[in-house]
């Protein structure tokens, strides 16, 4: 697990995505897929927005790479997202062969890259991924707590009005 020189980069490009979804009051997290030092697909969280519980970053960029790429395998490709995958992520990471994953912030309530299991090594499955943890950490937790604080404080504040 060797972090490459243009994972800062590509994770810059990942926090860009996540600005998007933190600008319509969606939880901010973005997603990259990256082939041969070209984005193929760009993601971030539409929960709310498209009221749809699989709307998360990282299967609209593994829905779009998909269709860059021609296929359903995303051999050769890498996925860079703010956040640890969730089950969900992390089985269509697995499931379309993404061969290497960079990832920022941990997810100790949901994650399943390594907080609260590793689905991504699993080594029963017929796929593992090669995964980087914590390139831009602290920028992509500090928007995830900011986006949480901000909320916090706007639910407290429409409560005592």
């Amino acid at each position: 697990m060797v972090k490459n020189m243009n994972d800062e980069y590509y994770m810059g490009l990942a926090i860009a995505e996540a600005r998007k979804a933190e600008a319509l009051g969606e939880v901010p997290i973005g997603a990259v897929i990256v082939k041969d030092g070209q984005v193929v697909g760009r993601g971030y969280n539409l929960r709310e927005t498209a009221k749809d519980p699989l709307a998360h970053a990282e299967l609209i960029a593994i829905k779009e790479a998909s269709e860059t790429m021609g296929g359903w395998r995303l051999i050769g490709a890498t996925l860079y997202v703010t956040l640890e995958p969730c089950p969900m992520c992390a089985g269509a990471i697995v499931q379309a062969r993404v061969p290497r994953i960079v990832y920022g912030a941990m997810d100790p309530k949901a994650g399943c890259a390594g907080s609260l299991m590793n689905l991504l090594q699993e080594e029963r499955f017929n796929h593992q991924v090669e995964m980087i943890q914590g390139v831009r950490e602290e920028e992509c937790s500090e928007l995830l707590k900011n986006f949480f604080r901000s909320l916090r404080e706007r639910r407290k504040k429409k409560v005592t009005e």
